[in-house]
Protein backbone atom coordinates (compact mmCIF):
# COMPACT_ATOMS: atom_id res chain seq x y z
CA UNK A 1 0.00 0.00 0.00
CA UNK A 2 1.31 3.28 -1.15
CA UNK A 3 1.22 5.97 2.12
CA UNK A 4 -1.37 8.48 1.53
CA UNK A 5 -0.88 12.64 1.61
CA UNK A 6 -1.00 13.96 4.70
CA UNK A 7 -4.36 15.83 4.77
CA UNK A 8 -6.11 12.88 2.49
CA UNK A 9 -9.55 11.54 4.29
CA UNK A 10 -8.30 8.22 6.22
CA UNK A 11 -10.63 5.76 4.55
CA UNK A 12 -9.66 6.65 1.14
CA UNK A 13 -7.88 3.31 -0.28
CA UNK A 14 -4.93 2.98 -2.37
CA UNK A 15 -3.08 0.57 -4.34
CA UNK A 16 0.03 0.63 -6.88
CA UNK A 17 -1.15 1.30 -10.36
CA UNK A 18 0.49 0.69 -13.69
CA UNK A 19 2.09 4.26 -15.15
CA UNK A 20 1.67 6.11 -12.12
CA UNK A 21 2.87 5.75 -8.47
CA UNK A 22 -0.66 5.45 -7.03
CA UNK A 23 -3.95 4.85 -7.68
CA UNK A 24 -6.62 6.17 -5.34
CA UNK A 25 -10.12 5.39 -4.49
CA UNK A 26 -12.18 7.93 -3.03
CA UNK A 27 -16.13 7.81 -2.70
CA UNK A 28 -18.06 10.57 -4.14
CA UNK A 29 -17.94 12.03 -0.73
CA UNK A 30 -14.14 12.14 -0.19
CA UNK A 31 -12.89 12.88 -4.10
CA UNK A 32 -12.83 16.81 -3.92
CA UNK A 33 -10.98 16.29 -0.47
CA UNK A 34 -8.25 14.07 -1.67
CA UNK A 35 -8.05 16.57 -4.95
CA UNK A 36 -7.29 19.41 -1.96
CA UNK A 37 -5.03 17.06 -0.42
CA UNK A 38 -3.16 15.83 -3.34
CA UNK A 39 -2.53 19.38 -4.57
CA UNK A 40 -1.41 20.49 -0.62
CA UNK A 41 0.71 17.80 -1.00
CA UNK A 42 2.81 19.40 -4.38
CA UNK A 43 0.88 17.82 -7.16
CA UNK A 44 0.41 20.91 -9.16
CA UNK A 45 -1.22 19.39 -12.10
CA UNK A 46 -4.54 17.93 -12.94
CA UNK A 47 -3.14 16.03 -16.29
CA UNK A 48 -7.42 15.37 -17.07
CA UNK A 49 -10.15 14.28 -16.08
CA UNK A 50 -12.16 11.77 -18.06
CA UNK A 51 -14.78 9.41 -17.74
CA UNK A 52 -14.93 5.82 -18.37
CA UNK A 53 -17.84 3.32 -19.02
CA UNK A 54 -17.64 -0.19 -17.89
CA UNK A 55 -21.53 -1.42 -19.10
CA UNK A 56 -20.28 -4.75 -19.38
CA UNK A 57 -17.28 -4.89 -17.05
CA UNK A 58 -18.91 -4.57 -13.30
CA UNK A 59 -16.53 -7.66 -12.93
CA UNK A 60 -13.29 -5.29 -13.72
CA UNK A 61 -10.66 -5.45 -10.95
CA UNK A 62 -10.96 -2.70 -7.48
CA UNK A 63 -9.90 -2.85 -4.58
CA UNK A 64 -11.66 -4.44 -1.90
CA UNK A 65 -14.20 -2.27 -0.35
CA UNK A 66 -14.57 -0.54 -3.64
CA UNK A 67 -18.64 -0.90 -4.96
CA UNK A 68 -18.12 -0.57 -8.80
CA UNK A 69 -20.48 1.67 -10.90
CA UNK A 70 -21.00 1.63 -14.55
CA UNK A 71 -19.67 4.98 -14.91
CA UNK A 72 -16.64 6.22 -13.30
CA UNK A 73 -14.12 9.05 -13.17
CA UNK A 74 -10.59 9.60 -13.82
CA UNK A 75 -8.30 12.20 -13.18
CA UNK A 76 -4.41 12.52 -13.27
CA UNK A 77 -2.49 14.02 -11.34
CA UNK A 78 1.04 15.54 -11.40
CA UNK A 79 3.22 16.98 -9.55
CA UNK A 80 6.97 18.06 -11.76
CA UNK A 81 8.85 19.19 -7.97
CA UNK A 82 8.76 15.89 -6.71
CA UNK A 83 8.76 13.25 -9.97
CA UNK A 84 5.28 11.55 -8.94
CA UNK A 85 2.03 11.22 -10.63
CA UNK A 86 -0.81 9.81 -9.24
CA UNK A 87 -4.37 8.62 -10.60
CA UNK A 88 -7.81 9.28 -8.64
CA UNK A 89 -10.65 6.84 -9.58
CA UNK A 90 -14.10 7.24 -8.57
CA UNK A 91 -16.93 5.62 -9.11
CA UNK A 92 -19.64 7.99 -10.09
CA UNK A 93 -22.73 6.21 -10.55
CA UNK A 94 -25.30 3.76 -12.58
CA UNK A 95 -27.79 5.62 -14.90
CA UNK A 96 -27.25 9.39 -13.62
CA UNK A 97 -23.86 9.86 -12.94
CA UNK A 98 -22.36 12.24 -11.04
CA UNK A 99 -19.47 13.86 -8.99
CA UNK A 100 -18.42 17.58 -7.82
CA UNK A 101 -16.36 19.67 -9.95
CA UNK A 102 -13.07 20.35 -9.57
CA UNK A 103 -12.34 23.69 -11.21
CA UNK A 104 -12.32 25.36 -8.22
CA UNK A 105 -8.91 23.38 -6.90
CA UNK A 106 -7.80 23.46 -10.29
CA UNK A 107 -9.52 25.66 -13.20
CA UNK A 108 -7.81 24.28 -16.17
CA UNK A 109 -10.75 21.16 -15.55
CA UNK A 110 -13.14 23.21 -17.19
CA UNK A 111 -12.67 21.59 -20.83
CA UNK A 112 -11.75 17.85 -20.01
CA UNK A 113 -15.10 17.89 -17.51
CA UNK A 114 -17.22 19.37 -19.84
CA UNK A 115 -16.13 16.51 -22.31
CA UNK A 116 -16.79 13.99 -19.85
CA UNK A 117 -20.35 15.68 -19.62
CA UNK A 118 -21.06 15.86 -23.35
CA UNK A 119 -19.73 12.08 -24.41
CA UNK A 120 -20.54 10.13 -21.73
CA UNK A 121 -23.42 12.31 -19.76
CA UNK A 122 -21.71 12.50 -16.33
CA UNK A 123 -22.77 15.41 -14.74
CA UNK A 124 -20.35 17.76 -12.33
CA UNK A 125 -22.19 19.27 -9.47
CA UNK A 126 -20.84 22.86 -9.14
CA UNK A 127 -19.44 23.25 -13.08
CA UNK A 128 -19.35 26.52 -14.11
CA UNK A 129 -20.53 26.07 -17.82
CA UNK A 130 -21.86 22.09 -18.24
CA UNK A 131 -22.56 22.94 -21.71
CA UNK A 132 -22.03 20.76 -24.70
CA UNK A 133 -17.74 21.59 -26.00
CA UNK A 134 -17.70 18.45 -29.07
CA UNK A 135 -21.39 17.86 -29.92
CA UNK A 136 -23.36 20.10 -31.27
CA UNK A 137 -26.43 21.52 -28.92
CA UNK A 138 -29.16 19.87 -30.02
CA UNK A 139 -27.57 16.45 -30.08
CA UNK A 140 -29.87 13.65 -28.74
CA UNK A 141 -27.47 11.14 -26.53
CA UNK A 142 -24.13 11.07 -25.14
CA UNK A 143 -21.75 9.32 -28.10
CA UNK A 144 -19.57 7.05 -25.85
CA UNK A 145 -21.96 5.05 -23.72
CA UNK A 146 -21.43 1.90 -24.72
CA UNK A 147 -25.45 1.35 -25.23
CA UNK A 148 -25.86 4.55 -27.38
CA UNK A 149 -26.97 3.20 -30.81
CA UNK A 150 -24.55 3.00 -33.48
CA UNK A 151 -26.35 5.89 -36.55
CA UNK A 152 -25.39 6.24 -39.68
CA UNK A 153 -24.23 10.05 -40.61
CA UNK A 154 -23.93 10.67 -44.67
CA UNK A 155 -20.76 11.69 -45.30
CA UNK A 156 -20.05 14.32 -48.25
CA UNK A 157 -16.85 14.18 -49.97
CA UNK A 158 -15.35 16.34 -52.28
CA UNK A 159 -14.73 14.90 -55.83
CA UNK A 160 -11.43 13.68 -55.94
CA UNK A 161 -9.39 11.66 -58.90
CA UNK A 162 -9.87 7.97 -59.38
CA UNK A 163 -6.95 6.02 -59.69
CA UNK A 164 -4.83 6.10 -62.77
Amino acid sequence: MIPLPPLAPPAVLVEEALACDAAFFPTTEEYVDLVHALKADGFEMCVDVCGVDYLEHFDRALPEGVTPTRFEVVANFLSLSKRERVRVRVQAGNESPRVDTLFHVYPGTEAPEREAFDLFGILFDGHPDLTRILMPEDWEGHPLRKDYGVGHVPIQFKEAPGPR
